[in-house]
């Protein structure tokens, strides 16, 4: 598995989001969309970083992640809690608990919490459990079948943050689990490996098996830049796998990203790209998210 943890020193601090969000120019976002990825950090010493974290980000307030939904045109968003602050979910669940009909969360904690901070963390909408082996202050793959216990006495999923390279061998195991699942930035897959590289053909596997997958982090998988053109049929090929499992996420604040910082709308763009057809593209930004994170059916 890859580690990309680092030392406090070591963990270069990385710009914040365009200040100036705006929505796509090449479709009308339908009602009732959903950002299903995006993250609230907290700033020091209130809200602490890890000591192992990966890289050193600004601060991204409730209040700026509600204005991009709202410039945007996205009427709910789910919120994962960011790696830097480890399992201190508190600027999480506050933020959930003020926007319960707006907001879902997804939660990286420990195994042995009390029932009734599991209760709390359900009833402020925590919805699925994150676990992360690419960035420092993460909970990795150890404790999987324990997770997806836990997971499915909550009525939660789990969300993980992988490198697609290393699903071929987790595959027999996530094929087997008795909860959903979803796999972020369709694994964080660099396009320069092609689409007939393992992992990729692994991750298609997967979801056309019943894992879900989120078409987002084009910035992350593009290897020309801007536009991310060359990401496009990758995307076309997870719809055409599961096109009732793939779900869009914006990744604000764009973290551990040093490049020029994108515009929201210009990765909403990306998506007439990736889902040229208007009712599937729908499918995607509503009805799938919807039927996920459980926000009310349009």
């Amino acid at each position: 598995m890859r580690d990309t943890g680092s030392s406090p020193q070591s963990a270069p601090a990385c710009p914040g989001p365009d200040p100036l969000p705006h929505g796509p120019t090449r479709y009308r976002v339908p009602p009732g969309a959903v950002d299903t990825h995006a993250h609230v950090i907290g700033a020091p010493p209130a809200y602490p970083f890890v000591a192992g974290r990966s890289y050193t980000p600004p601060e991204a307030s409730a209040h700026s992640y509600l204005a991009m939904l709202d410039a945007t045109g996205m009427a709910y968003g789910v919120l994962v809690q960011v790696s830097v602050h480890g399992t201190d979910n508190r600027l999480l669940v506050a933020t959930l608990a003020a926007n319960r009909e707006r907001l879902r969360g997804i939660a990286v904690i420990p195994l042995g919490l009390p029932d009734r901070e599991l209760a709390d963390l359900k009833a402020a909408g925590i919805v699925g459990l994150r676990l992360n082996i690419l960035y420092g202050g993460g909970i990795g793959f150890a404790q999987l079948d324990a997770y997806a216990a836990l997971a499915r006495e909550m009525g939660w999923h789990l969300q993980f943050l992988v490198d697609a390279r290393d699903l071929t061998p987790l595959a027999p195991t996530l094929a087997k689990l008795e909860v959903p699942f979803v796999v972020d930035h369709w694994g964080h897959f660099p396009v320069s490996r092609g689409l007939a590289d393992m992992g990729f053909q692994t991750l298609l596997a997967l979801v056309r098996d019943g894992g879900w997958v989120k078409l987002s982090g084009a910035f992350r998988n593009s290897v020309d830049g801007p536009p991310y053109a060359d990401t496009i049929p990758f995307a076309q090929r997870l719809l055409e796998a599961a096109p009732d499992r793939c779900v869009w996420g914006s990744d604000w604040p764009h973290v551990a990203h040093w490049k020029p910082m994108m515009n929201v709308g210009d990765l909403l763009d990306l998506l007439a790209d990736w889902v040229p057809d208007a009712a599937a593209r729908e499918r995607v930004l509503v009805d799938n998210a919807h039927r996920l994170y459980g926000f009310p059916p349009i």
